[in-house]
């Protein structure tokens, strides 16, 4: 008579103890995994560079005869003793460098103020119920495809000394025409309206899904209290638009302060612009002149232009931490110091509560007691 084996739980078979351990390694490690293409691609490109951007500053370092060791100031400072503060130093002592920085802050201070604010009214409108707002909304977003160069050669024709269009225009009204090129400040309002066409259209698709994110609930209780178009959008929808603002505004602050291309295209020359007495003259153009335009064998140019690069590093985080503090605080209204003391008079008074409570849960069982012993 045969008999039929049939498996019990105390007879299955018990999983191998090394599969058990590569399947939790797989469950943890794989997230890791996932993420990992992306932390190995910036350590390639981002952080590296980043670091050994930072041993160059150090160093006199040529682009022609390599690295002389470390960095020397010289005559400038008068000193020849090595110090690997001595490219910074240099930097320090040079007018150049502080005429490029007050270059970039103008620059940066004419095209990203104007350009919020347009980006915020133009994502309100686009928010709005307009008819083909696909074709609005792919509208604004045409200028930041165009090509830089090509944006170059559009507005060098406009803001031409000569035969400029805006030029031609004065000039037919019997007024003169402006030096956009010889006057610092038209040179910096002709490069900032570049940089406004170019990424106006880039914020406000940002901001305007920041807006189609707020909830519509909201809005529409803030209509039926009573408040207008205008009421609603700056007593609802602006405060609730903060995180994203922060990131415009820092986004902003970076690529305004390293601003390069448009500069550079305005010179509408092969070499490196600028302008004859620096009117236009940024930091990264400075930077860039100073490693690969003005290059002789000897002097530690690489070395220089890489502390160019990292005082401009430092000054942009340092306005990016400022900005990320005034644009809290002025979206908050001063309600967080407000809403700390409220907080803490809301634990003071559950503590005081609590110990009521405890008094009096001790007074009732004290007096429990003592009938019973009674």
């Amino acid at each position: 008579m045969s008999h039929d084996h049939e498996t019990t739980p105390d007879t299955a078979p018990r999983p191998n103890r090394w599969h058990t351990v590569l399947g939790r390694l797989e469950w943890k490690a794989s997230p890791y995994l996932y993420v990992a293409p992306f932390f190995l691609l910036f350590i390639i490109v981002g952080l590296f560079p980043l670091l050994y951007t930072m041993y160059v500053a150090t160093r006199q370092y040529n682009t022609l005869t390599g690295d002389g060791g470390l960095a020397v100031c010289g005559s400038t400072c008068d000193t020849t003793q090595s110090s690997w503060m001595g490219n910074f130093l240099w930097v320090f002592h040079q007018q150049a460098f502080y005429v490029a920085l007050r270059n970039s802050v103008s620059i940066f201070l004419l095209s990203s103020i104007p350009q919020i604010i347009l980006a915020l009214l133009l994502a309100w409108i686009l928010n709005a119920n307009l008819k083909a707002k696909t074709f609005w909304r792919m509208g604004v977003l045409l200028p930041y495809v165009v090509a830089p160069s090509a944006a170059g050669i559009i507005f060098s024709q406009i803001f031409s000394d000569r035969m400029g269009a805006i030029n031609v225009l004065l000039q037919q009204i019997g007024l003169n025409p402006i030096m956009w090129h010889g006057s610092a400040i038209w040179s910096h309002i002709a490069i900032a309206t570049i940089v406004n066409f170019r990424w106006t259209g880039y914020n406000t698709l940002i901001l305007l899904a920041a807006m189609q994110a707020v909830p519509q609930d909201v809005i529409e209780a803030a209509v039926v209290d009573g408040a207008g178009k205008w009421r609603t959008f700056s007593s609802v929808t602006l405060p609730m638009l903060r995180p994203t603002l922060i990131f415009v505004i820092i986004t902003s602050t970076i690529g305004g302060l390293q601003i390069f291309d448009e500069p550079q295209l305005f010179h509408n020359s092969a070499s490196a612009g600028g302008g004859v007495n620096n009117q236009y003259l940024t930091v990264s153009l400075y930077l860039y002149k100073l490693g690969f335009v003005s290059v002789t064998p000897g002097q530690p140019n690489m070395g220089r232009a890489a502390a160019v690069a990292w005082v401009l590093f430092l000054i942009i985080v340092l306005i990016a931490v400022l900005n990320y503090i005034i644009t809290q605080r002025l979206a908050s209204g001063g309600r967080r110091r407000n809403d700390k003391q409220t907080l803490r008079r809301i634990a003071q008074r559950d503590a005081e509560e609590r110990a009521r409570a405890q008094r009096s849960g001790y007074n009732a069982r004290m007096s429990a007691t003592h009938e019973q012993e009674a």
